[in-house]
């Protein structure tokens, strides 16, 4: 760890990008559990209207996080947008907290809250455009010590909003808690990050025009490879869904197990997560992701056959491990697709997102049609398996 702490010491791009990504961690997690909760039986949207809400949101995310990250490359400026996009988080959450009615929660999700979730991609291109400066190790070690900050920020924050607001006749005042920690993100990228870095290439090499970077992205090779990427993610997606149906049901668990099996994963994956990047010395990454994406799969049959609660315990030790890898590795894996736009290569994480989640979603439809819970587990671990081989046989190929 002694390399980890090293990296926080000599680079103070990091060690603001990390506060900053906790922080954001720490906004999410204090909204998200609880979300449709407040959205539904507090504020009265229907199921139809919310489920329609989550999927715009999801899509005005995806194209704000590309458009900001295009404008970033283009005018070489990370840290102005992430000021921007960190004041529409106080704005967004300060508005549903202010005025609770549905136009305004509708409103708020797809426009400020929206752009304000851009950041997490725009933190992790932010590292990306001063790594120039780092050895390869810590490039790697960075990209990894700043997806561990989002995790324990989620194995602290759900639980102590809970506690805090327990007994409380709405939970609403999550939205008061996310836009305070909003506006420490945007003290910390105010006043903490570095200047812009000024590239050494010369300025018409960044002056492309916006139709250019449009075409990087929709370039046949990497969306392929973003493809096998959201194969991958989207075996998370699945898990989230069925381990609570399952464990509930034909595990024959209680509510309470869900939430502890959730907690136990979550400080697998901050454990492993160190393991994984050390592994990538020596192992390609791709060959990393097919390896975890074997593993998981074990774990989705696992939990579909489980009869019991400790048969889900046990293997949910197994997913930790595994989802460590899945979850940090790509995160790399795309930040390197498209190599002087640190901005539109971070933009890549939030398009991972969606597709791992409209995938999800498709697999999830077909796979309970098709069996059940169980039946959906297994599909999405053959997919995220064939993700993984597609992305080997791509790098192979190129190779």
């Amino acid at each position: 760890m002694s390399s980890w702490l090293t990296i926080l010491r000599r680079h103070r791009v990091v060690r603001a990008s990390a506060a900053a990504i906790f922080l954001y961690g720490f906004a999410g997690a204090a909204t998200s559990p609880y979300q449709s909760m407040i959205a539904i039986r507090e504020l009265g949207m229907s199921d139809r209207a919310y489920a329609a809400l989550a999927l715009a949101s999801s899509v005005a995310n995806v194209l704000l996080a590309v458009a900001v990250g295009m404008i970033s490359d283009r005018f070489q400026s990370y840290r102005r947008p992430l000021i921007l996009v960190s004041s529409f988080g106080v704005l967004g959450y300060g508005l549903v907290w202010a005025l609770p009615v549905v136009p305004v929660f509708v409103l708020a999700t797809l426009g400020p809250l929206a752009l304000f979730h851009a950041l997490n991609s725009m933190l992790f291109g932010n590292v990306r455009a001063h790594s120039a400066r780092f050895d390869a190790e810590e490039a790697r070690i960075s990209n990894a010590l700043m997806r561990i900050m989002i995790s324990l920020s989620w194995v602290v924050m759900p639980g102590a909003v809970g506690v805090a607001l327990s007994g409380q006749p709405s939970m609403i005042a999550a939205y008061l808690i996310a836009a305070t920690v909003a506006g420490g993100i945007l003290l910390t990228v105010t006043f903490w990050l570095e200047p812009d870095v000024t590239p050494d290439t010369p300025a018409t090499a960044t002056a492309r025009p916006a139709l250019h970077d449009l075409r990087l992205i929709l370039a046949p090779g990497l969306l392929a490879r973003v493809l096998g990427v959201a194969l991958i993610s989207q075996m998370l997606h699945i898990n989230s869904a069925v381990l609570p149906l399952i464990v509930t049901g034909p595990a024959h668990g209680r509510v309470e197990d869900v939430g502890l099996l959730v907690g136990l994963v979550a400080v697998l994956e901050v454990i492993f997560m160190v393991f994984w990047v050390r592994a990538t010395r020596h192992l390609a990454m791709t060959h990393a992701l097919l390896i975890c994406a074997g593993l998981y799969l074990v774990y989705l049959a696992g939990i579909a056959l489980a009869t019991a609660p400790w048969q889900v315990y046990l293997a949910s030790c197994l997913a930790g491990f595994a989802a460590a890898g899945m979850i940090s590795l790509p995160i790399s894996y795309l930040l390197d697709l498209i190599r002087d736009r640190p901005g539109l290569s971070a933009s890549l994480i939030a398009v991972n997102m969606f597709a791992g989640g409209a995938l999800g979603a498709g697999v999830f439809g077909l796979g309970t049609a098709m069996g059940g819970y169980a039946m959906a587990a297994v599909i999405s671990g053959l997919g995220g398996v064939a993700g993984a081989g597609l992305l080997v046989a791509l790098e192979r190929g190129r190779g």
